[in-house]
């Protein structure tokens, strides 16, 4: 075992069943979680920055970026990424896996961001982030913990090679990005997403014109 993968082994062991309990009830959770979010950035007016082209275009771009991620990370991890239970997939170390752990809570982070550019609460972004940064590492906290006792020593191996949130560029990763689910695949399968986002938008066009 490297020194790494010990650090790692030896984190996950010290987390307290407190955040290893909320990580569990977060993740089953996930859909109606950001519903408070998402009312906020529709309901609140207060400190709305006056329109402009550079802030559309801005809250546009992360929305597109984090959209992004989450197709390139769906596209390698398929449909369990859909599971509402407790069960948890595969090892998956392809495509943005093999660069952080969890792209696709790093991806849902920057639509939420983007969502508050687009809303004009520039205040609130910072606290969307951070809120949103609590609950993510909550719950890959409780992933962890549940991969590691499902798989054992591959993932020992994954946790040594691939970091948490801050992604490590390098040939290697590269070359193990392989995808094994078609584009078809990938757009059913984050249709819900896709669909959201176009509703969010919708909703902000009404908030701000009716």
């Amino acid at each position: 075992m490297s020194a790494k993968e010990s650090v790692e082994l030896q984190s996950l062991q010290r987390d307290a069943p407190g955040i290893v309990r909320l990580g569990e009830w977060l993740f089953r959770h996930r859909t109606v979680t950001p519903v408070p979010l998402a009312l906020a950035l529709l309901g609140i007016t207060i400190g709305t920055a006056p329109p402009s082209a550079a802030l559309t275009l801005t809250g546009v771009g992360l929305v597109i970026l984090g959209e992004g991620v989450r197709l390139w990370g769906v596209r390698h991890i398929g449909v369990i990424s859909r599971t509402r239970s407790g069960r948890l997939g595969p090892l998956v170390a392809s495509g943005p896996f093999a660069l952080v752990r969890n792209p696709l809570y790093l991806g849902n982070i920057a639509l939420w961001i983007g969502f508050s550019v687009s809303a004009r609460l520039i205040w609130l972004a910072p606290l969307v982030a951070l809120l949103l940064a609590l609950e993510y590492h909550a719950i890959a906290r409780w992933e962890e913990q549940q991969l590691e006792t499902q798989l054992g020593d591959p993932y020992r191996q994954y946790l040594a090679r691939v970091p948490r949130w801050i992604p490590t560029l390098g040939s290697r990763a590269v070359e193990r990005a392989t995808a094994p689910y078609s584009w078809r695949e990938m757009l059913f399968s984050e249709r819900g997403t896709l669909i959201a986002i176009a509703v969010g938008y919708a909703l902000l066009w009404v908030k701000f014109h009716v």
